[in-house]
């Protein structure tokens, strides 16, 4: 699908929801220091892919997923007034429609629900979940970008910065952030184009705490400060997002799209703000930007506009009084929608009005990342809001895309790789607003390809043209409507604070009936005038009508999808040099030209082409297909006890084993938790000559890419029906994953590892042409490495010297491996990959004993590998040892050039290493972790405004555990963020620990124990823990539980000790990682090659500093 543009609070974040990952909507992002940077594990034994893209995974994502390459996108009025919350509003008490509205709801959700209005007109959606301590909250106000006042662009996004920074209730600055680190959270917040959603996640056991923590959030929307102090710093934190953006191609194309609208539409904005917006532009209008701000919060943000859901342990009553209390005295304004004075009136797309013309144009981008795609864009522009809820309810959009975008035999895709035009294809709908929204059909294009973008074009329109003259088979909505049901059925909770973001969002578009149902389900309508009723999950339309509403509505979908209604933007390295325009928001080089009249008549009249509709999809299960073979133990919905919570999970346990030097150890377990009809099959074979040189390396990654891409046709109605695979090659040696529902897995994992170990002409390229276009993929995908942000630099190569050579081989190096490779090496090395070794396996899930010895029967008679001795195990993985700060306390400090000259921040990070292995030393850090984490982000951005990016977290490399801490900047050279850093941990100790009372201490325990005790919500979760245990040779199953007996023993003394230990002392292994630009205000000295022998390093010192390390733990 195309991609959904965020601008999550502080900054605008890009949700990509496919086709090729380049093509936003609309969105601005906060708090960098909530996004996952760091994790707690990291390793390529820890989580295979193939498990966590499976479980609770939409597959439609995958449906229409084209993965970029290089960036691993005549209406009737319908009645629904008795199904609106606003019906029969009481003017002094809350307004309940629980017993009014059925909310539809997912079979497997227990969770209580009830929906209804404040006096104050606030829409509000609460779930009572008391098998869980995690609490989120989400707030949709609904007012984005697009009513930003022209003379200020950027206003939204900088108010919603300007709502984090002090209330009247709480006007300390960082009170909220600080409240909830204490309590194991974090908070978050966007600006789309049409709403801005803000969000937070906490422990909620405690009533006391979690109902503050909603009086605090209340206040941002009753009564935000907007201080004169706060408002001058929070401009640095806008223009450095802003900064961090400029080199982002999803940008950069967001903003062409743009300047294709109507100028007079509030799309064309440019919705980010910078210092030239929003303090120079002001300041030569004579506009006071406190004012600014201040006016727009009064006249948009009214409790009228605003949606609010709620997920927590406390019962619905409970919540409805903390809702009123923190929530009641939002005023209502009693406005109307904003778009309500543009929306239908002005049109999106008007000849001559626009900054870049749009109908049957072409713009030719150079993209900062190697990048070759064309995309052709079609606006769907609607005439009323009657017509725009039929929209959402129908969803032509997802039928259609689900034709164009299909990857099997007969496919778009399946011909265009044929003719060696295109690597990927996606098709989805983009930019979403009230008024209009464009569907796009991307092509990641082959070499060739790009020469032959007309010709590629007119196979699109040639798909498209059959689909209006050939009548589209009902068995392709059925399938559709049942796979869509499956995910339904088998729909589980997941992480709380997406799932409030996505009711939010849902209270704004959908009938109170289908907050849940709306965004999750298809055939929304069951007769013209009438919504399904149900929630039960249906394995067929209700009526031949149900089935001809969508077939209508796909069919006025098609018929919009015309060669004069559409646009193409081609992204190319090609076009460098040679364009003649810049875009003037991120400096964008592109030309405008008009598409040839030869090429419009082809494609009007394109040529019949081997297209056709996908075949039936025989891998979707049958109902008989779907049993449950243990049902989980029916319980309550009651808070479990901490006795219960303790309790070790039941581990796998081994039911082969051939012994060290045999074949096969397998670890099974049949699941009794989940009760869904999945499973998950992993399989390993260790091998110690796969991946031992970087030759070795590039010709695993070619083979993965080869393999995939020749098996993507024939396994693709086997993913659509939720069967995933995936194969990898990794430093201790080859790895198959399978997952989803079981009745077919073990066969379909027969057939894949048959053609992956086997069958190596069905993997392998053809010819010296395929293989140069693999080649050239990979090639390109490691050159992106150059234009990825400074601060991602830094985190690679600290990442790099913390690990063995022979695990993690230099960017550079693999590059350099890469030039050198052929088709005959890759043809000998496929034949080693399965060849021999020690195999290792866990299959968990709805299969039982009989059935997991016979799948692993048959896999092992597939592979047919040689055994090894246990002398020729693969090494495990184990960290390099950091160089100590000795008697000067001097730190080894590395220095790099940002390898693209025209980014111009800068970043630092800092690494401090523990490498104990005990369960205490490793709760330890991520205390120290949690209660830096604020006052680090705090002081070094709230504060200071040293950057957009501050943020510190831990990550792990085996058994070793890293405190981290980044900041990048476009303002402050690499130098002074480091002596920021530094600074800021020099005083921790003082600040920080030493004042921590007994209380403090438990709060920060109880959220880490929380977060380790919290029920699974998915098999894939606990099935990645298992494999974890297995991988790493630790077989702890039960760690989460030993770490939190030894979080409960951490005393104020303990945590001294730790820190003296990590940062304080000789002994401490600390990592200053620094990349320096060439150009602009954070630009300082280039950095030498090599430094002088002390701890002063160049990249050339890299490989020896890792030797270093290798040889101290020889």
């Amino acid at each position: 699908m195309g991609a959904s543009f965020k601008i999550i609070c502080c900054c605008f974040i890009l949700v990509v929801s496919s086709a090729l990952a380049f093509s936003p909507s609309s969105a601005l992002n906060t708090n960098i220091r909530s996004s996952p940077l760091f994790a707690t594990v990291n390793d390529d034994e820890s989580v295979p892919a193939a498990v966590t893209a499976n479980d609770g995974i939409d597959s439609r994502v995958r449906r229409h997923l084209v993965l970029s390459l290089l960036a691993t996108v005549s209406a009737s009025a319908v009645p629904f007034a008795a199904d609106a919350t606003t019906s029969n509003v009481d003017s002094t008490s809350p307004t309940s429609t629980a017993e009014l509205i059925k909310l539809l709801k997912p079979p497997l959700d227990q969770r209580e629900y009830d929906t209804y209005e404040l006096p104050n007109g606030l829409k509000v959606l609460l779930c009572s979940d008391p098998t869980s301590t995690s609490a989120a909250v989400g707030m949709n106000v609904h007012v984005g970008a697009c009513s930003d006042p022209v003379e200020v662009p950027g206003l939204a996004h900088f108010c919603e910065h300007m709502l984090f920074l002090g209330t009247e209730k709480y006007p300390e600055e960082d009170s909220f952030a600080k409240f909830l680190s204490a309590n194991g959270g974090y908070n978050n917040a966007f600006t789309d184009s049409e709403k801005t959603v803000y969000f937070f996640e906490m422990d909620g056991s405690i009533d006391k705490r979690f109902s503050e923590a909603l009086l605090r959030f209340g206040s941002f929307f009753s009564g935000p400060l907007f201080t004169e102090s706060a408002t001058g710093r929070e401009l640095n934190a806008i223009d450095s997002e802003n900064a961090k953006n400029l080199q982002n191609d999803i940008f950069r194309l967001y903003e062409l799209e743009k300047d294709r609208v109507n100028s007079d539409h509030p799309f064309s904005k440019f919705f980010t703000g910078n210092k030239k917006t929003l303090l120079e532009g002001t300041k030569r209008q004579g506009i006071n930007l406190r004012n600014e701000l201040v006016k727009f919060y009064e006249k948009y943000y009214s409790s009228n506009q605003m949606s609010l859901a709620v997920v927590a342990p406390q019962s619905l009553p409970q919540l409805r009084q903390y809702v009123s209390d923190a929530f009641g005295d939002i005023p209502n304004r009693q406005i109307n929608a904003p778009e309500d004075k543009w929306a239908f009136n002005i049109q999106p797309y008007m000849a001559g009005k626009s900054k870049i013309p749009a109908e049957k144009t072409i713009v030719e981008i150079v993209p900062i990342q190697d990048l070759r795609q064309v995309t052709i864009t079609w606006p769907i522009v609607f005439s009323s809001k009657e017509e725009r809820e039929l929209y959402r309810l129908n969803k032509p959009d997802y039928f259609v895309a689900s034709l164009l975008g299909h990857e099997g035999a007969g496919s778009l895709l399946s011909y265009l790789k044929e003719k060696r035009w295109a690597n990927a294809l996606g098709a989805s709908d983009n930019a979403d607003l009230s008024d209009f929204v464009t569907f796009e059909v991307t092509v990641e294009l082959t070499s060739k390809g790009l020469s032959m973008i007309d010709d590629v074009c007119e196979a699109i329109f040639s798909y498209i043209q059959m689909m209006k003259t050939t009548p589209i088979p009902d068995y392709v909505f059925d399938e559709n409507l049942q796979l869509d049901e499956l995910e339904w059925r088998f729909t589980t909770k997941g992480q709380p604070s997406n799932y409030v973001q996505s009711l939010v969002t849902a209270m704004d578009k959908f009938p109170p009936s289908l907050y849940i149902a709306g965004p999750r389900r298809l055939a929304l309508l069951e007769t013209p005038t009438k919504l399904i009723s149900s929630d039960q999950p249906r394995t067929s339309f209700k009526s031949n009508e149900q089935r001809q509403i969508l077939k209508a509505a796909s069919a006025d979908f098609i018929d919009r999808l015309t060669v004069d209604n559409s646009f193409l933007t081609v992204f190319s390295k090609s076009f460098e040099g040679q364009t003649t325009q810049t875009e003037e928001w991120y400096g964008t080089a592109y030309n405008v030209k008009p598409i040839s009249m030869s090429a419009l008549m082809r494609w009007k009249n394109p040529s019949q082409f081997p297209l056709f509709y996908p075949r039936k999809n025989i891998f979707i299960p049958s109902e008989k297909g779907l049993k449950v073979n243990k049902k989980p133990k029916k319980v309550d919905q009651k808070a479990l006890t901490f006795e219960e919570k303790i309790k070790p999970i039941p581990p796998p346990t081994i039911i082969r084993d051939d012994g060290d030097e045999g074949r096969w150890t397998v670890h099974f377990k049949e699941d009794d938790r989940f009760g869904k009809p999945k499973a998950f099959l992993i399989f390993q074979l260790l091998n110690d000559k796969l991946y031992s040189s970087p030759t070795k390396a590039v010709l695993g990654m070619l083979y993965q890419q080869s393999a995939g891409d020749k098996m993507n046709e024939e396994t693709y109605d086997a993913r659509l029906a939720g069967l995933t695979y995936d194969s990898q090659v990794l430093p201790r040696g080859v790895r198959m994953t399978f997952g989803g529902y079981n009745c077919k897995l073990g066969s379909f994992a027969e057939k894949v590892s048959s053609k992956l170990a086997r069958d190596l002409d069905d993997s392998l390229p053809k010819d010296e042409e395929e293989f140069e276009r693999y080649k050239d993929n990979l090639m390109r995908s490691l050159s992106a490495f150059n234009v990825k942000e400074p601060y991602g630099h830094a985190m690679y190569y600290s990442s790099l010297i913390m690990q063995p050579r022979n695990f993690l081989y230099s960017n550079q190096q693999l590059v350099e491996a890469l030039k050198e490779t052929s088709l005959p090496q890759l043809v000998s090395y496929a034949k080693t990959l399965w060849a021999s070794g020690k195999g290792e396996a866990l299959l968990q899930g709805n299969i039982n004993k009989k059935e997991a010895l016979d799948i692993v029967s048959s896999i092992d008679k597939t592979l047919a590998f040689n055994t090894i001795t246990a002398e020729q195990y693969p090494k495990r993985l184990k960290a390099l040892p950091l160089p100590t700060r000795g008697s000067d306390q001097a730190v080894t400090r590395l220095s790099i050039s940002e390898p693209n000259s025209s980014n111009k921040n800068a970043a630092s990070q800092i690494s401090l290493q523990c490498l104990k292995a005990s369960e205490k030393d490793h709760v330890l850090i991520e205390v120290i972790s949690a209660i830096i984490e604020e006052p680090f982000f705090n002081e070094l951005r709230t504060k200071q405004q040293l950057g957009y990016i501050v943020s510190s977290g831990v990550r792990g490399v085996d058994q070793s555990r890293f405190l981290t801490a980044i900041v990048q900047s476009n303002v402050a050279p690499a130098e002074k963020l480091t002596l920021s850093m530094m600074k800021f941990l020099d005083s921790v100790r003082d600040k920080l620990i030493l004042p921590l009372t007994s209380v403090d201490i438990a709060l920060y325990v109880k959220g880490l124990v929380d977060k380790r005790l919290e029920p699974d919500k998915q098999l894939a979760v606990e099935v990645t823990r298992n494999w974890s245990e297995i991988a790493y040779g630790r077989f702890q199953f039960d760690r989460l539980q030993a770490e939190t007996a030894a979080l409960l023993d951490i005393n104020k003394d303990d945590i001294l000790e730790f820190w003296d230990e990590l940062y304080n002392s000789e002994t401490s292994r600390i990592l200053v990682t620094e990349i320096v630009p060439r150009t602009g205000q954070a630009s300082s000295t280039e950095p030498a090659l090599s430094g002088n022998g002390g701890k002063l390093l160049g990249i050339n010192d890299i490989d020896l500093l890792r030797a270093a390390g290798e040889s101290s733990l020889a």
